[in-house]
């Protein structure tokens, strides 16, 4: 008997299960529900029949009221779609914990991407010793991000989890219960959460995820490709930004950030605590029982008797107790239990006393006023006499030499100032509480030239920090920045102050390249090939000057941010880019769907740990461009980026979010800390942030950051008679394939038929159909050039996990677009006044069951 298929794996093990929990989960008896549960499927057929007949979402909920609801005061109606949404989020839940049950099922943990894979090749190949010598230079890095696409409260976490358990386990029991207790635990956050809160949040992953996956991955290494050595370094280290980011973020302050770093501290002694306790009860032989004792009590004061930096035990006498332990069981007891002792000193290494390194983020334009700041102290203080203010850049990199001055926060009055180089000392502290890697990373978020990088490292002496031990990160995001980074680069290369510092962080430097900003600013085809260029461009001019460069990608979900089939674009760069490390921000629900349980977060792990190691060690010949070819992509992103300017350049186009979409609905969701623009006036492009952005397309169904200019590209080789040049590229260029199917993923998450009424409207008819003609054109070529009759063929549990979530929050998304359009009548003048605040109040709830639905909407 052959082996199922993926879609059959998938319609026995999430398809039918669904089907089976969603209706014992419809008829539980909730108290002040009535039927809501018998009409939400009827609901929802409705929904299904009136969009294939082209009503719109008011004609639907109307029709569907005549039928069901004939006595329903307008109340009564508002009532049941608040219950409905409930309802359907709860059904979304469901079907993650199902579709989480079913992983290893649904994926090859030890196939394509994986870390035995990779192994075997290696073993076949006669490649070990390459493997092994690549692995001691090469790192996985997530960090974890806390942007506002994730809306779960600790409470629905926990339900999750257990759960999805349940249903692995097929204990219908249990699940049903478990349905109940979802049914009443309440989803939404009624105050918006600090930066703490979010820290918390996502350590929650971190403790009961990411900490063993990452321990199991590093065990298997050593176990498998050093053959039972000892790691020489760690192959995953962690990022964290919650308490750290402060760009466009005011509420995180100097003791936020600290109490994140204690808490990171606290919480991996607790881990460290925890295995110890277990280590105990094997290591029963002596010698060995009074060393484990006493790290047991040390371990257990640091965790819960420590007062502020206080702690009972040190890194390097953890490192050395279990080091002594691991000799004497070696040397006297058969080796005994090595590999648990093993195991907790790869968790040491790789997480130390920090857990995870705490990032400082804020903006160029902060800086500059900041900057603007210390030089008018200076002045006023006649410690510095020049007009720096007049100077061209270039002087001014020089003048920053002659500054030899102290500063201290305190002196100055402006909050920005006084709070950014308090964030600079806060690094300094956690150092000494946390080790270098607790926080040993700033990142300059939209820097725009060597000046952002070089004042800030002046103001690192400025504050007394004269060789900081500190990496400085510019963060170039849009297009122009992406084309000025190598020039940006070049004179921080050559200048005598950074290049001195350079030698001291080991003449490496990280630069981040944001996808989210690149996107939104130039569209998806010149984003990807203008941050594809400049590593290229960055990667030469860092071994000219014998700099080894890492990249850091900011990269959210969805494709329109850098997201999709992640590990594929890494495999698919060739060997003009370094591949020194591979740095990627996970944020939002991305976390929770990716790496949410420790089979998924081992296998996403490993798929990024195999990407570095296909291009690092198994080279492959068909990865490097020929010139014909990046003449081709270049081509090909200037005219999607044409197409895209002048659609962003439309005057309808910032009205259309703003009346159309959910846009300013994203700052009423108590989601994320952070708010949704980066100053509170009037909607301005440039401080529009690429989450609301992008998530505001999705809520609409219609994903335009994803694939809006890929058509147009297309189709002009076509009508030229040149497709066969787009098309051989497609055969051969794994980076092209990987950004094409990510596009049609976005496509895949598009449903039209929710928007067409618009069509219709006299002032954004026109837009719409703008929008709409180029996802069929997008869609046409996308078919033609992949061969498939339908979007992601190649993926078809991948299509069917798409098409019945749509399908579950079909009825939410009909209800939002149902109160958008009473809200827009009601400032018409054409409603009820009374009503507009309830209204709103739909369309806020109604985002969170399509977010997590969804998975990476934003």
């Amino acid at each position: 008997m052959y082996p199922a298929t993926r879609i059959e794996r998938f319609d026995e093990n999430v398809r039918l299960k669904y089907q089976l929990f969603n209706s014992i989960f419809i008829t539980l008896p909730f108290t002040d529900i009535d039927n809501t549960g018998v009409l939400l499927p009827l609901f929802s057929e409705i929904c299904e029949d009136g969009f294939k007949k082209q009503k719109s979402p008011e004609e639907i909920f109307n029709y569907f009221s005549d039928k069901y609801l004939t006595e329903a005061t307008e109340q009564d109606k508002i009532s049941l779609m608040f219950r409905f949404i409930q309802y359907v989020e709860r059904q979304v839940v469901l079907f993650d914990a199902i579709e989480d049950a079913a992983f290893t099922t649904l994926n090859n943990l030890e196939g394509s991407g994986t870390l035995r894979e990779a192994r075997e090749k290696a073993e076949n190949l006669g490649q070990m010793e390459d493997l092994r010598n690549f692995l001691e230079d090469f790192t996985v890095r997530p960090v974890l991000t806390a942007h506002p696409t994730q809306f779960y409260p600790g409470s629905v976490l926990g339900i999750i989890t257990d759960l999805t358990e349940a249903i692995k386990n097929n204990d219908l029991g249990e699940v049903k219960t478990l349905l109940a207790q979802l049914g009443k635990t309440p989803f939404i956050k009624k105050e918006k959460p600090t930066p703490f809160d979010e820290a918390v949040s996502l350590l929650w992953y971190l403790q009961n995820v990411f900490y063993k996956a990452a321990g199991d991955i590093s065990s298997y290494v050593q176990d498998a490709i050093y053959k039972g050595r000892l790691l020489p370094a760690p192959v995953i280290s962690f990022g964290f930004w919650p308490g750290g980011d402060r760009d466009g973020n005011p509420f995180v302050t100097t003791e936020i950030t600290l109490n994140v770093a204690e808490r990171l501290r606290n919480t991996i002694l607790k881990c460290y605590y925890l295995d110890v306790r277990k280590l105990k009860r094997h290591l029963t032989f002596n010698g060995i029982q009074d060393k484990i004792t006493d790290l047991e009590y040390k371990l257990y004061r640091s965790v819960y008797y420590s007062e502020g930096e206080k702690i009972f035990i040190t890194l390097n006498e953890l490192k050395d107790t279990i080091s002594q332990i691991r000799e004497i069981v070696i040397t006297h007891h058969q080796s005994l239990y090595l590999d648990e002792i093993d195991d907790l000193i790869n968790k040491i290494n790789l997480f130390g006393f920090h857990f995870a390194s705490l990032d400082i983020r804020q903006n160029s334009h902060i800086h500059n006023s900041v900057f603007s700041d210390v030089i008018k102290h200076l002045e006023e203080n006649h410690e510095f006499t020049k007009d720096y203010s007049s100077l061209s850049e270039e002087d001014k990199i020089k003048a920053l030499n002659g500054i030899n001055a102290k500063i201290s926060p305190e002196q100055f009055e402006g909050e920005n100032t006084r709070k950014t180089l308090e964030s600079i000392l806060a690094i300094k502290t956690i150092q000494e509480r946390n080790g270098e890697l607790g926080s040993n990373r700033y990142i300059i978020s939209n820097n725009e030239s060597a000046l952002n990088v070089m004042e800030l490292l002046k103001m690192f002496g400025l504050l007394g920090w004269d060789k900081p031990t500190v990496d400085i990160v510019p963060l170039f995001e849009t297009v122009d920045d992406l084309e000025e980074a190598g020039h940006a680069m070049k004179l921080l290369y050559e200048n005598e102050m950074y290049a001195a510092h350079l030698k001291r962080r080991g003449s490496t430097q990280t630069i981040m390249l944001g996808f989210s900003d690149g996107t939104k600013d130039g569209g998806y085809l010149m984003a990807n090939w203008g941050i594809f260029k400049a590593k290229e461009n960055l990667t030469q001019m860092a071994r000219e000057y014998g700099i080894k460069v890492i990249f850091f990608d900011g990269r959210g979900g969805p494709p329109a941010r850098g997201g999709g089939k992640t590990h594929k674009f890494y495999a698919s760069l060739g060997s003009t880019i370094d591949n020194n490390e591979i740095q990627v921000t996970v944020q939002g629900q991305t976390i929770s769907s990716n790496f949410g349980t420790l089979e998924s977060c081992r296998f996403n792990l490993e798929n990024l740990l195999s990407a570095g190691i296909t291009n690092g060690v198994f080279k492959k010949e068909d990865k490097q461009f020929t010139p014909e070819q990046k003449e081709l992509m270049e081509a090909m992103a200037h005219l999607g980026y044409e197409k895209y300017m002048a659609f962003k350049a439309h005057p309808k186009f910032l009205p259309y979010l703003e009346r159309m979409s959910t846009l300013n609905y994203y700052s009423k969701a108590n989601i994320g800390s952070r708010p949704s623009k980066r100053n509170t006036g009037e909607l301005n492009f440039s401080d529009l942030r690429a989450i609301p952005f992008v998530g505001s397309w999705a809520q609409l169904k219609q994903n335009v950051p994803g694939f809006f200019g890929v058509g147009y590209a297309l189709g002009h080789y076509e009508k030229e008679g040149r497709w066969e040049e787009v098309a051989s590229l497609y055969r051969e260029s794994l980076f092209f394939r990987t950004l094409l199917e990510n596009s049609m993923m976005s496509l895949s998450k598009s449903f039209f038929p929710l928007t067409a009424y618009m069509k219709n409207d006299p002032e954004f008819g026109d837009f719409w159909q703008i929008i709409y003609d180029e996802y069929l054109e997008t869609r046409r070529l996308l078919l033609k050039i992949s061969g498939y009759s339908e979007l992601m063929e190649n993926y078809p549990d991948g299509w069917a996990s798409i098409k019945m979530r749509e399908s579950i929050v079909l009825p939410l998304l009909t209800i939002q677009q149902y109160a958008l359009i009473k809200i827009r009548q009601i400032k018409s003048g054409k409603g009820d006044e009374a009503l507009l605040e309830t209204y709103e109040k739909i369309v806020t709830r109604s985002l969170f069951g399509n977010i997590n639905a969804s998975r990476n909407s934003a």
